[in-house]
């Protein structure tokens, strides 16, 4: 049953007065502004991430993966070296 206030009008009775406020709009339009630009920035932060990700995965992970393999080459090379007794150092590349 909706409400009715004293005048016989169907409606928000004092809640009418406020929605109709220069106030209560100028609010209402900041609230949606406000939403809007967090919406945006949180695209623009999560389209930036993105890229940040991939380049990540596509650039620095196999040089990584290529440096730790050099490192296990210079590690084996010092091995073999020591168990063959050889006392020459070994060349730096």
């Amino acid at each position: 049953m909706a409400a009715v206030d004293r005048s016989g009008e169907k409606g928000g009775g004092w809640g009418k007065g406020l929605a109709d406020s220069s106030l209560y709009q100028k609010a209402r339009r900041a609230a949606s502004n406000s939403a809007r630009f967090s919406q945006k920035l949180m695209w623009s932060t999560g389209k930036a991430a993105w890229i940040a990700g991939t380049t990540f995965l596509v650039l620095v992970v196999p040089l990584i993966i290529e440096m730790d393999r050099e490192q296990q080459m210079v590690d084996l090379e010092s091995q073999q070296a020591g168990l063959l007794g050889s006392s020459a150092p070994l060349p730096s590349k």
